[in-house]
C-alpha cells in the first residue's frame, strides 16, 4: 500500500563546495536565488533556494563539520551535484512510523529552522520537520528523506518564483545507473511505488501525486537522449540532473547563454557548468 504521509518530490539538494559561488553560477543561468539561509547548529549547513511550483531546488553547502553532515562531506569529497532528494511529508512523525513498519529504521523526525529575510526586509523563519530513510538505502546512490513544511509562506515566496529562464517546475530527476531496473526496484521498495518502462529502455518511478518522476538510465542512454551534451565527470552510478519545465524555451536559451546547447528539442546545460548537475529545459 502506498505511503499515506509521504507524497511526491518536494526538492532536490545540490551539494556545492563553494556555496556562494554556486549561487552566483545558478543566478547566471537565469534562476532567481533566495537570500542565503543558515540551518540549525547541529546541521552545520547553509543554503540558497530556487523556488518553483510545487517543488524547488536547494543549493547546499557545509559551513561547519558536524556528525549530521558527514554523508554530505563524503559526497563532496568526490563530486558536486544532487546528493539527496526530499519528498513532501504531510506528517513527518507518521511518515517515519510508516517506513518503520516496512522494515526501514528512520533517522528522525528532526525539527530545524533557518532565518528568512522577507521581501519587505523583515526577518522571519522557515521551519521544518524531516526524517530520513537509512543512509545505506540510497537507490542509484541518491539518499532520500521527507520534509514537512511548517511555514510554507516563508519558503514559497512569490517574488522568488519568477525566473529569467522561465523555470516552472521539475519534470524528472535523472539518475545514472549501470543497472537501472535494479536501482529503480530499490526505490520502489522504499516508497511502495511502481515502475514504468520508457521507450529507450530507461525505467521511470513516479514519485507520487502530480510531482516529478525519477528516471533511472545508463550513461549511454543519457548520452543518446542528449547527444550534444558533454557528460564528462559524471559517475556511472549517481544523480545526473533534472528536467525542468519552462514557460519559454527561447527565454531559457537566452538566459543560460553560452553554457547552454540545444539537444533533442531541449535547452541543456552540461553538468560541468551547473555544479555537477545536468539541467534540461523543456517547454511546459
Amino acid at each position: 500500500m502506498p505511503l499515506r504521509n509521504v507524497i511526491g518530490i518536494d526538492h532536490t539538494v545540490v551539494m556545492a563546495r563553494d556555496l556562494d559561488a554556486a549561487a552566483a553560477n545558478w543566478k547566471r543561468l537565469g534562476f532567481t536565488i533566495s537570500p542565503r539561509g543558515t540551518h540549525s547548529a547541529h546541521m552545520g549547513t547553509g543554503n540558497y533556494t530556487i523556488m518553483l511550483d510545487p517543488d524547488y531546488i536547494e543549493l547546499l553547502g557545509v559551513l561547519t563539520d558536524t556528525g549530521h553532515n558527514a554523508p554530505a562531506r563524503a559526497f563532496l569529497a568526490h563530486r558536486e551535484g544532487i546528493e539527496r532528494l526530499a519528498f513532501t511529508a504531510v506528517d513527518s512523525a507518521a511518515g517515519a512510523e510508516e517506513i518503520r513498519a516496512r522494515g526501514f529504521e528512520p533517522i528522525g523526525p528532526t525539527d530545524f529552522e533557518r532565518p528568512v529575510t522577507m521581501p519587505d526586509g523583515s526577518l522571519s523563519a522557515a521551519k521544518f520537520t524531516t526524517f530520513q530513510w537509512p543512509v545505506a538505502e540510497a537507490p542509484g546512490g541518491l539518499r532520500i528523506f521527507a520534509c514537512q513544511h511548517k511555514t510554507r509562506e516563508t519558503v514559497w515566496i512569490p517574488e522568488l518564483m519568477k525566473h529569467a529562464n522561465g523555470a516552472q517546475r521539475l519534470k524528472q530527476v535523472l539518475i545514472a545507473s549501470p543497472e537501472p531496473a535494479t536501482d529503480a526496484a530499490h526505490l520502489v521498495r522504499l516508497i511502495d511505488g511502481s515502475t514504468r518502462a520508457e521507450p529507450d529502455g530507461a525505467i521511470a518511478v513516479p514519485s507520487g501525486s502530480d510531482r516529478a518522476d525519477f528516471v533511472f538510465l545508463t550513461k549511454e542512454q543519457l548520452a543518446r537522449r542528449y547527444p550534444e551534451v558533454s557528460f564528462a565527470g559524471l559517475p556511472e552510478r549517481g544523480s545526473a540532473g533534472m528536467v525542468i519545465a519552462t514557460s519559454d524555451l527561447a527565454a531559457a536559451e537566452k538566459a543560460v547563454g553560452s553554457a547552454g546547447v540545444r539537444s533533442a528539442g531541449a535547452v541543456c546545460v552540461a553538468p560541468a557548468a551547473a555544479n555537477g548537475t545536468l539541467l534540461v529545459f523543456l517547454g511546459a
